[in-house]
């Protein structure tokens, strides 16, 4: 059974307490791994890691940081085969899934940040002949990453590399829960030479290891993805030490279709928007608003689509849907669609367990009409394969709808009328807006939500920007020097 270590200092060693954790493949329910359990003494020496290399780290050239990041994409890709494996093994997506998109955006995510590094330029501002601004943008120090569990190593490199890049050291964490290829990309660092801690990663627990992280006096800034309410409780920390927060959170995102949309279209998108992932990206469309006109023709097309999805397991390359990541969240999603039902939802298709793989956590992918816009199935984030239906009169209900959940990440818009798009996109209370499309991501672009949707946005110069410290510079000349 192979044991995951702490990558600390350019060694990979157990935790300070010599205690484990058990690694799951959910796609059988057998363990098949162990993880180091660390905490507050691992933080600590990875801290001080971080602070002996942070000096020289953040004096070299960008070009020097640009190549090694750019030798860490280079060896990722040689490896892409294996890292999608591990990926697939790990958390339960479809192994199609892990190729396609999330080891091929991790090395993107490289690449893209080595670019930022050699691209990333100060802002002078001219003021009179004798006065004139600069402005440095200085590289934080020790900065903590924590990543969540559903694109593991698709997340944890979008915080990573732009902190490297700008300069920072980092201690990062990734999810307990899907920690393999984090512990392969420590793997690859050790390979590509980078040097001793520039680049930390601990393994463990949220309230250990990852409380730790928040808490810790010398890390300057936190960037987090993953639930609310743990984003609340990071801020509830770090906000009276002052360090800069980065959190993307939930959300309960609508994808909103007028009747002028193209249908076949919208269709296909929408029923990938749902279930991508098993629906476990805070991305996906889990509220479906359908003008009225057109709702039953599209209610029985989407059901029929999505009646069409295979559950399975997911090495099989004609999977469309693999395991939840883990058995509490299988059962946490269970316990939502019962709610449903009690709050007057009627079950389309769905609804149910399957068992492609004995042992594993697998749902059929559920859809349910019916429920009043306040209910609790329409309000909070479910995170599976769950979508509720509603239909609209018109654009004004339609807004209504799409803005009535304490969350705003993303809403997907469905028209012809190149008006009502830009229109009710700005009306939007919502992070992202894609028309006719989804997950249609450019990294230059900033990401993030609003409202319950966390605070600050990463991606291109974002992300450049939340990783250094801005100090202005006025410089006084005198033109006539007696």
């Amino acid at each position: 059974m192979e044991s995951i270590l702490n990558y600390i200092n350019g060694e990979l060693r157990p935790s300070v307490s010599g205690q484990w954790l058990d690694n799951v493949d959910p796609s059988c329910g057998a363990v098949y791994s162990r993880i180091v359990a660390s905490a507050s003494e691992d933080v600590s020496a990875a801290v001080a890691a971080a602070e002996q290399a942070f000096p020289a780290w953040s004096a070299l050239k960008a070009e020097a940081r640009a190549a090694c990041l750019n030798r860490m994409a280079d060896l990722m890709e040689a490896k892409m085969e294996a890292l999608a494996a591990d990926e697939s093994r790990d958390s339960g997506k479809p192994l199609a899934l892990a190729r396609r998109m999330d080891i091929p955006r991790a090395i993107d995510n490289f690449r893209f940040f080595a670019a930022a590094a050699t691209q990333f330029s100060a802002e002078s501002h001219y003021t009179s002949p004798e006065l004139f601004n600069y402005t440095l943008r200085q590289p934080l120090g020790v900065v903590g990453c924590i990543s969540p569990w559903n694109l593991p190593l698709y997340l944890f490199t979008w915080k990573i590399a732009p902190a490297l890049a700008a300069g920072c050291c980092v201690v990062a964490k990734p999810s307990e829960i899907t920690p393999m290829t984090a512990f392969r990309l420590a793997q690859i660092a050790q390979e590509a030479g980078l040097p001793p801690g520039v680049l930390n990663i601990i393994h463990g627990t949220g309230p250990d290891a990852g409380s730790a992280i928040v808490s810790h006096p010398r890390i300057k800034a936190i960037s987090f993805t993953g639930g609310t309410k743990t984003g609340a409780g990071i801020a509830a920390v770090a906000a009276p030490m002052f360090k800069k927060l980065s959190l993307e959170l939930g959300g309960k995102n609508p994808t909103v279709i007028f009747d002028d949309a193209d249908f076949d279209l919208a269709l296909s998108t929408a029923v990938r928007a749902s279930f991508t992932n098993q629906g476990q990206i805070c991305l996906c469309g889990s509220r479906i608003l359908v003008e009225a006109s057109i709702y039953p023709k599209f209610r029985d097309a989407f059901v029929a689509r999505v009646q069409q999805l295979k559950v399975g397991n997911p090495q099989h390359a004609d999977t469309d849907i693999g395991a939840l990541v883990g058995k509490a969240h299988f059962e946490k999603v269970l316990q939502y669609i019962e709610l449903a039902k009690q709050e007057g939802g009627k079950l389309l298709c769905g609804g149910n367990a399957a068992q492609p793989v004995p042992g594993g956590y697998y749902l059929n992918p559920t859809v349910i009409e019916g429920l009043p816009q306040q209910c609790r199935t329409n309000m909070e984030e479910i995170f599976g394969p769950v979508v509720t239906l509603q239909s609209f009169r018109d654009e004004t209900e339609a807004l209504e709808l799409a803005n009535a959940t304490e969350y705003g990440l993303a809403a997907g818009v469905w028209t012809s009328n190149v008006n009502r798009a830009h229109r009710f996109a700005h009306r939007l209370q919502m992070g992202i807006v894609w028309v006719n499309c989804w997950l249609e991501r450019d990294l230059r672009t900033p990401f993030g939500g609003v409202k319950s949707s966390g605070v600050g946005r990463e991606g291109g110069w974002e992300a450049m920007r939340f990783f250094t410290e801005p100090k202005n510079v006025g410089v006084k000349i005198v033109l006539n020097p007696e």
